[in-house]
C-alpha cells in the first residue's frame, strides 16, 4: 500500500510540473509585477513570501511585491473605494471571512479560479473549503493554508494520550490553578475565535451558528456561552478583569511562566516553535472539544487588476507541491498544506483533527459587541 501511495505521489508531482508549465506559457503581454497585499505580522510568514518572490522571479519572471498590511481590510478598502472598480492598486489578496464576503457581494473579484489555476486540482478532496465563514466560495478564491484553533498547555495539566480539553475540564483546571489561565481579549482575531469555539461546544443547537445571526434567536444561542464565561472568569488571570491584548502577548506570558495556557490557530505551531527554541519543550496543543474550529486562508484577485494573468501564475505556484512543502516546513512558517505532500513521510499523522466550520460571518460582530458590553464596562 505504501508503494502505491508513493507512486501516486510521484505522479502528482509530474502532473503539477506539467500544469505549471502550461500556465507559465500563457500570454505575457500583461505587466508581470504583482502587488500581493498580505498580512505581515509574522517574521516566518514574511520570510516565506520573500522566498516565493525569489522563486517566482527566477522561474516565472514575475516580480512579487509583498505589500505588508496589519489587517487585510486595508486592502479591501482600496478595492472598494472606487465605485466603478477602476482602481488597480491591488493584484492579489490573502483573504477570508468578512473581507471576502464584502468583495464578493460588491462583485470585485475574478471568478472561475478553479478552472484558471491548474494546480487547484491538487487541493485535498477531504477539505471542506467551499464555504468561507458562511459565504459560498463559488470560484472567487482558492485556499492556500489551513487554520485550526487549539489550546497550548503545559504537560502537567495534560494526560499522556490526551488530545482534547472540554470547556468543563478547562473550568476545573482554572479552579485548581486560579490566575494561571486566560484567553486573548476580543475583538482580537484569536479572542473572537475563542468565543466562537466555545459557543459551538456549549450551545444546544450548533447549526444555528452556521446561519446568519437573527435578533430573535441570538440570546438563546449565546446564553450558554455567557453563563460559562461568568463561571470561568473569576478563576482567570486578574480574575477575568484583564486579558492579553493578543495571542502573541499571551504566548509571551506563557513562555515567561505567568500563564499555563496559550492559543494557536496553527496545529503545526507547537512543534515548529519548539524546534526553533521559541516555546517550552513541555508544551502540548489540544483541541477545544472533539471538533476544532477550522477555517482556511485564501487567495483572490480583484477584477480591476491589470495583472490578472501574472496573479494567476502566482496562485498556481503557491499551490504547487514545492511551495506548499516549503510553507509547511516546521523550521519556517509551518502552515499546514492544502495538498497532499508527496515528499513527507506518508505514514506520519495528519496534523489536522476533526473540525467544525466557522460560524456565519454575522456572528463575529454580535459576539464582540456582547462580550465587550458584559465584561469591559
Amino acid at each position: 500500500m505504501k508503494r502505491i501511495k508513493l507512486l501516486a505521489a510521484l505522479l502528482s508531482i509530474v502532473l503539477a510540473t506539467l500544469m505549471s508549465s502550461t500556465v507559465s506559457a500563457q500570454d505575457r503581454s500583461q505587466p508581470t509585477s504583482v502587488r500581493f497585499y498580505a498580512w505581515a505580522g509574522s517574521a516566518e510568514v514574511n520570510a516565506y513570501i520573500q522566498w516565493a518572490s525569489r522563486e517566482l522571479a527566477e522561474s516565472h519572471a514575475i516580480t512579487l511585491q509583498h505589500v505588508k498590511v496589519a489587517d487585510i481590510s486595508e486592502a479591501v478598502a482600496l478595492v472598494l473605494a472606487n465605485s466603478a472598480g477602476e482602481s488597480d492598486a491591488v493584484d492579489l489578496l490573502w483573504i477570508n471571512g468578512e473581507n471576502f464576503a464584502a468583495l464578493k457581494d460588491a462583485d470585485r473579484l475574478v471568478g472561475g479560479l478553479e478552472d484558471k489555476v491548474p494546480n487547484s486540482r491538487l487541493i485535498r478532496r477531504d477539505l471542506d473549503w467551499h464555504v468561507d465563514f458562511g459565504t459560498a466560495v463559488e470560484g472567487f478564491e482558492l485556499p492556500w493554508g489551513i487554520a485550526q484553533l487549539q489550546l497550548i498547555m503545559h504537560t502537567k495539566h495534560v494526560a499522556p494520550a490526551q488530545t482534547v480539553v472540554t470547556p468543563q475540564a478547562l473550568l476545573e483546571l482554572a479552579k485548581r490553578s486560579p490566575g494561571r489561565f486566560s484567553y486573548p481579549k476580543p475583538p482580537s482575531f484569536h479572542g473572537t475565535s475563542w468565543l466562537k469555539a466555545l459557543a459551538f461546544q456549549l450551545t444546544d443547537d450548533p447549526a444555528m451558528l452556521t446561519q446568519p445571526a437573527e435578533p430573535a434567536t441570538i440570546d438563546t444561542v449565546l446564553k450558554p456561552l455567557w453563563g460559562y464565561l461568568d463561571r470561568l472568569h473569576p478563576y482567570l488571570w486578574h480574575q477575568g478583569t484583564e486579558f492579553p491584548i493578543s495571542a502573541g502577548r499571551q504566548r509571551q506570558l506563557f513562555n515567561q511562566g505567568v500563564l499555563d495556557n496559550s492559543v494557536t490557530f496553527n496545529p503545526n505551531e507547537v512543534r515548529a516553535l519548539q524546534l526553533q527554541n521559541k516555546l517550552a519543550p513541555d508544551a502540548r496543543s489540544l483541541s477545544i472539544g472533539e471538533r476544532a474550529l477550522t477555517n482556511f486562508h485564501y487567495l483572490a484577485i480583484p477584477r480591476a487588476s491589470r495583472r490578472q494573468q501574472a496573479a494567476l501564475e502566482v496562485i498556481n505556484f503557491l499551490l504547487s507541491p514545492r511551495a506548499q512543502a516549503r510553507k509547511a516546513d516546521p523550521q519556517g512558517w509551518a502552515d499546514p498544506s492544502v495538498i497532499r505532500l508527496p515528499q513527507r513521510d506518508l505514514d506520519s499523522p495528519d496534523p489536522l483533527v476533526a473540525s467544525h466550520p466557522e460560524p456565519h460571518v454575522s456572528w463575529n460582530a454580535v459576539l464582540e459587541r456582547q462580550w465587550l458590553a458584559r465584561y469591559q464596562r
